[in-house]
């Protein structure tokens, strides 16, 4: 989502005020920041930030710095109260409004704040993308109203509001135009998306699904993230649909109903053991990633042990996984944190090491198969070769013309290394 977010705001400003992307902050006229408050670390992390580019606003005063996402619609004013010499501080849905904040700190050198919530406006009111990569993402709802105990996502993005389907289309369309042929949906709780038609019919994913998978020039679709109470019948058939792909983002968080009830999750193991098994009824061996959360308060080893029960069961692909850290104004930062951070880092380590050992396991078995590889960019390490994704979401380096990026092409995989997989291509 931040990527989205951040890609909007670059399309905004080059294309409402002129400017142009530079790598050299020493060069820019105005430096963002674009923030996740997910988690701690990542906070400090923008003031340290910050930090670093205070010379820059001393040596260059007219220089402007702003401080948008979660993190500034989490602390406002106080943003500047500990970093004074920054001068604009907006939230995820106003930073449409940022041309003219802009305008506005040039004008009268004050700082100009905006972290309000008027739901979707900022949609309507984005230009077209500037950069087109063969994969995007397209925001199709904002906010989430699940309430976990732990998430600040409420209070940051705001409650559930779905884009109107017909706007989501346009811009799929006008992407697909441009070249783009893979779409990946985006939103903090994608599978409650829910939005009348112009007609005024109800659609929800499913049907959002469907749409999209019927525009021309759009060959592969993603989602996420999802979560396991509205993982509903209809949107596991939609896997029926192969443009959608081999792979599900489904966080769990645990694998304890215990540890679930006091993250209120409202759903429990049973629920997720089930939906899994739904869906690979339509597709056997379709690659499963997760989120997990170790060392939530009042973790004991048997709840632990569930999960790692949990993962063995499921065989998950790869996960986002971390040590509990407490977020302002939610339940769970009231509750006592009773789990030893040595405790946490060992089971997390033992956790991860699980989940990769499985991952390099499904890697070592695409050897020599044969896979549908949506050309990206150039190899990172290697300019003379090329960069791509599997349907399962491995990156994959081959060799082959510059013309092919934009494109599919088979691959038969030849090596499976930690991070990624090499291949040749098949005529």
């Amino acid at each position: 989502m931040n990527e989205y977010d951040s890609s909007k705001m670059v399309d905004m400003m080059c294309t409402k005020r002129n400017m142009q992307l530079t790598k050299d902050p020493s060069e820019a006229d105005l430096i963002l920041l674009n923030t996740c408050s997910i988690r701690e670390k990542p906070q400090e992390k923008v003031f340290h930030q910050l930090g670093r580019w205070k010379p820059l606003k001393k040596k260059k005063p007219e220089l402007i710095i702003g401080v948008g996402g979660c993190v500034a619609s989490q602390e406002g004013e106080n943003i500047i109260k500990r970093a004074p010499y920054v001068d604009i501080v907006f939230g995820p849905q106003t930073l449409h409004r940022l041309p003219k904040m802009y305008d506005d700190a040039v004008k009268t050198n004050l700082p100009s704040i905006d972290t309000s919530f008027p739901k979707i406006e900022k949609f309507s009111k984005f230009p077209d993308a500037i950069n087109i990569n063969p994969s995007a993402f397209v925001s199709i709802m904002e906010g989430c109203s699940k309430f976990c105990s732990f998430c600040v996502v409420p209070n940051t993005r705001g409650l559930e509001v779905s884009r109107p389907p017909e706007q989501i289309l346009n811009e799929i369309k006008k992407l697909a135009d441009r070249g783009v042929r893979e779409i990946n949906l985006l939103g903090q709780n994608v599978n409650a998306y829910r939005a009348k038609d112009f007609h005024g019919i109800k659609l929800c994913l499913a049907d959002l699904l469907h749409l999209v998978a019927d525009i021309d020039g759009v060959d592969r679709i993603r989602f996420t993230t999802s979560h396991p109470l509205q993982f509903t019948d209809d949107l596991i058939n939609s896997f029926e649909n192969r443009k959608l792909a081999n792979y599900l983002h489904l966080p769990v968080q645990s694998g304890s109903d215990r540890i679930l009830k006091l993250m209120e999750r409202k759903h429990k193991v049973e629920r997720y053991i089930d939906r899994i098994e739904k869906l690979r009824s339509i597709r056997p061996d379709i690659s499963i990633s997760s989120d997990f959360i170790v060392g939530f308060p009042g973790e004991t080893d048997a709840d632990f042990e569930e999960t790692i029960d949990l993962i063995n069961k499921i065989g998950f692909d790869q996960s986002y996984s971390f040590i509990f850290s407490p977020r302002p104004n939610t339940p769970a930062a009231d509750m006592v944190d009773d789990v030893p951070y040595e405790e946490k880092l060992s089971r997390l380590n033992k956790l991860q090491a699980l989940i990769s050992q499985n991952s390099n396991k499904i890697s070592q078995s695409m050897i020599g198969t044969k896979q549908s590889v949506l050309v990206e960019k150039q190899s990172k390490k290697n300019t003379d070769q090329l960069a791509g994704r599997t349907e399962n979401n491995r990156w994959v380096n081959f060799d082959g013309p510059h013309d092919l990026i934009g494109s599919f092409v088979n691959l038969s995989v030849t090596e499976a290394l930690p991070n990624s997989l090499r291949a040749r291509l098949i005529n």
